[in-house]
């Protein structure tokens, strides 16, 4: 049956169960007997639900495709001449939403204006023949309607939470201005010191500081970004290591966000001049405990506030998950059985350095040995560990807790970065001693973490007898499992694969895979992220190399002859297995040294 155009569409209704049975079977996507087998089943249990809300829990399939609820109201949409719409909620703006219709002529419709322009306002509903309203918001609001379909579960869920949220910013705003520039931090520390009950704004406040959350976790977000500009609060979220713009938010409810999520991290929240740390532990939707790291800093627009997320299920990961390969995997263990000696990880910030060091840390940590850790700060507290956080308000520095842990009878010392002449001699003294000591650099390889030590003033000779291995790593995006594609690689990419695993034997890919971007991925292409590592040992002839002066080209081709794969060639046999993109690979990754 071809598409039916607004104009020819039956009389005003609301869908029925058998309606779309036989829309169903006039498009030869069920059999005449499974459409009498499902009105039997639907009069039995004498549903309530909307018939596609029903249908999709029915478990239908046409040919090898699963009929759920977002399948069905896709198809119904293209069979009625509606365009479908995904709602994504980080993408909606929530004034809008409320001065477009009060929460009640929403919920008595089912429909749920979802963007607002100068000259449209596009509303979702889920019920096609029904559009009595239509005529009657064209003429309150004076612009076009567009009417969109969308899936009937969403608009149940949204309706409550975007009225709700739209009011709780509506009410906190009115608030805000009301304050006369103290910008309601004192009045929450009064209330706070107080103990006394938050009134009906601050709970306001409070609800959108909960829907903010509850949505960075559903996302997947790794951190949340709460930035005032010169008139607006910008909140951004870092998924997949790319910042998305999600939200626009009035001032004085930044402002207020601001100082509630900072009396819950325990920070100072009159004192708005200087940076702050804090940390957060709070539970997602679905229970599981998650820790918040909070750090504040003063700019021009006001106070930025970051959350970073660390999500407690990456020290259950085996290292397979976290990407390595069977020969990574191999080296990497070599180096962290080693009974005493020093291992580094290097690679820029967000590169997944404590991510390694913390899953490395869980699996070493045994009822038989003592793991202690100097971090700045502490990111994930667990309870394995004895973990001690650098303080330099009392003069406690990284090199100050090795001095300091040393005397706590430790088997292994993760020191959470090495950035001075001094921390670097206690790591090597605790190494001399006995003990298997982790940290982390920032350099752009393994080799150039040698010629950084050197630089700092460390003798070769130490480095030389106590350094066990370097690691380099950097996160890639995955590609979306649900809408990535293959195709033959193109002579362009070629020319690219080529110049990647130069001089290096790798079989070239005949097939490539490419980003998409479906409603899985949020129309990314990419969903998830995995490690690229270069690992280099510190064998004998290596060790030949470290010497005053060391000259990286050198040690880099004798770590090569030992075994050593360059990130690029790690990066590259994924691209081959279809993990990731040539694109994403050339953006992460240091392009090759020239000799």
């Amino acid at each position: 049956m071809p598409n039916q155009s607004p104009a020819h569409q039956p009389q005003e209704h609301r869908l029925s169960f058998s309606e779309i049975l036989g829309f169903l079977q006039e498009d030869g996507w069920i059999s005449a007997a499974t459409a009498t087998t499902c009105q039997t089943e639907y009069r039995v249990q004498g549903s309530k639900q909307h018939p596609l809300i029903a249908l999709g829990e029915a478990q239908l399939r046409h040919g090898n495709r699963l009929l759920t609820v977002e399948v069905l109201t896709e198809w119904l949409a293209r069979r009625c001449g509606l365009d479908y719409f995904h709602i994504d909620p980080l993408k909606i703006d929530f004034s809008g939403v409320g001065d477009v219709m009060s929460s009640a002529y929403a919920a008595r419709f089912s429909i749920l204006p979802v963007r607002v322009t100068a000259s449209e306002v596009v509303i979702a509903t889920a019920e096609p023949f029904l559009r009595e309203w239509e005529a009657e918001l064209k003429q309150i609001l004076r612009k076009d309607i567009r009417r969109v379909m969308a899936n009937p579960v969403d608009i149940a869920r949204y309706l409550v939470e975007f009225f709700n949220l739209a009011k709780s910013i509506k009410k906190a705003t009115a608030k805000g201005e009301s304050n006369s520039g103290l910008s309601s931090f004192e009045q929450l520390v009064d209330l706070g010191k107080g103990n006394r009950q938050y009134d009906a704004n601050d709970q306001h406040i409070v609800h959108i500081v909960d829907w903010l959350w509850q949505y960075a976790f559903d996302q997947r977000a790794s951190d949340i970004h709460i930035e005032p500009r010169r008139e607006l609060g910008i909140v951004r979220f870092r998924i997949d290591g790319v910042l998305h713009q999600v939200y626009q938010i009035p001032m004085p409810v930044m402002v207020a966000m601001t100082s509630r999520i900072k009396l819950l991290g325990r920070m100072d929240v009159i004192e708005k001049r200087r940076p702050q740390d804090g940390r957060i532990k709070t539970r997602t939707p679905a229970g599981q405990e998650v820790e918040l790291r909070l750090s504040t800093l003063p700019t021009a627009f006001g106070e930025k506030l970051v959350m970073r997320i660390f999500d407690p299920e990456v020290l259950v990961r085996d290292f397979r998950a976290l990407g390595f390969s069977e020969d990574d995997q191999n080296r990497w263990q070599q180096m962290t059985t080693a009974p005493n000696g020093i291992i580094l990880v290097t690679g820029p910030t967000g590169s997944g350095k404590t991510t390694t060091l913390y899953t490395t840390l869980k699996q070493l940590a045994t009822p038989e040995v003592n793991v202690c850790t100097i971090e700045d700060p502490i990111e994930m507290v667990e309870a394995s560990f004895n973990q001690m956080q650098v303080s330099p308000a009392i003069e406690l520095g990284f090199a100050d807790g090795v001095r300091a842990l040393m005397r706590q009878d430790p088997d292994i010392i993760m020191i959470g970065e090495i950035r001075d002449l001094e921390t670097a001699e206690m790591a090597i003294q605790a190494a001399l001693t006995g003990h298997l000591v982790l940290s982390t650099l920032h350099t752009n390889d393994a080799p150039s973490a040698v010629t950084r030590l050197l630089d700092l003033g460390v003798p070769a000779y130490l480095i030389s007898s106590t350094l066990l291995g370097v690691m380099a790593q950097r996160l890639v995006r995955t590609l979306c499992p649900h809408c990535k594609q293959s195709a033959p690689i193109s002579e362009s990419e070629r020319q690219v694969w080529r110049s990647l695993v130069h001089p290096w034997k790798a079989n070239e890919p005949t097939q490539l895979h490419h980003a998409v971007g479906c409603l899985e991925c949020r129309m990314t292409g990419y969903s998830g992220r995995v490690g690229v590592y270069e690992i280099l040992l510190n064998t004998p002839s290596v060790r030949g190399q470290i010497r005053p002066g060391a000259e990286i080209p050198r040690l880099r081709e004798q770590a090569f002859r030992e075994g050593m794969r360059p990130l690029r060639i790690s990066g590259a046999l994924k691209v081959a297995q279809g993990l990731t993109t040539l694109e994403e690979l050339m953006k992460q990754v240091p392009p090759a040294e020239t000799e």
